[in-house]
């Protein structure tokens, strides 16, 4: 479990405004579960989805996610496991192998899966809700942003302490959305 609290590179809980915020949405908060509920609205409803607003600049670590205030789904993943962790609360990246526009080419989409003592691991989409997109928070009932529709889109197996490396690549590699757009990650590239 140690793997799903520790502050690192992409995942950088220690930095000060990270942690400052983590304090924040936990202020009056009684439970894990309430916590986790301020941590995972604020990422959706606060943190802006880049490809929906076209908004620069392309961010991957906690800290930049919310310095900007955008980001990839893979990006508002790695600020919510940020937020969560800076609250004792274990979190990790999941990944869902998604169709673009409901037939091939693939991408991955990133998530996040939190632990909490009630209910286990649970997994949560905070992408940011739009027409045709509402995750919610509803342990221990999943709300995910994008059901599977395709037979050949999957949830990939597991719950990563770390974002993955070719969603690093793809994020760190790209100097504006549209170059991000063009290359989504995919999982046959991990």
């Amino acid at each position: 479990m140690q793997a799903f609290l520790t502050s690192s590179h992409y995942i950088d809980w220690q930095h000060p405004q990270v942690l400052a915020q983590a304090q924040a949405l936990a202020a009056g908060c009684t439970t894990p579960e309430a916590i986790a509920k301020a941590c995972f609205e604020f990422v959706r409803d606060h943190i802006k989805h880049s490809w929906d607003y076209r908004l620069n600049p392309v961010t991957c670590k906690a800290s930049e996610v919310l310095q900007h205030g955008t980001g990839y789904c893979y990006a508002k993943s790695h600020l919510l496991a940020a937020l969560l962790r800076a609250n004792s609360i274990p979190a990790g990246l999941c990944y869902q192998r998604l169709t673009i526009t409901d037939q091939p080419p693939f991408c991955l989409h990133g998530l996040n899966a939190l632990y909490l003592p009630e209910y286990g691991w649970y997994r949560v989409d905070a992408r940011g809700n739009k027409p045709g997109v509402a995750a919610e928070f509803f342990p221990p009932i999943e709300q995910l942003a994008f059901p599977l529709l395709n037979p050949h889109e999957q949830d990939l197996p597991g719950i990563f302490a770390e974002p993955l490396p070719t969603v690093v690549r793809v994020l760190a590699n790209s100097e504006t959305i549209e170059q991000v757009y063009e290359n989504l990650p995919d999982a046959e590239s991990i």
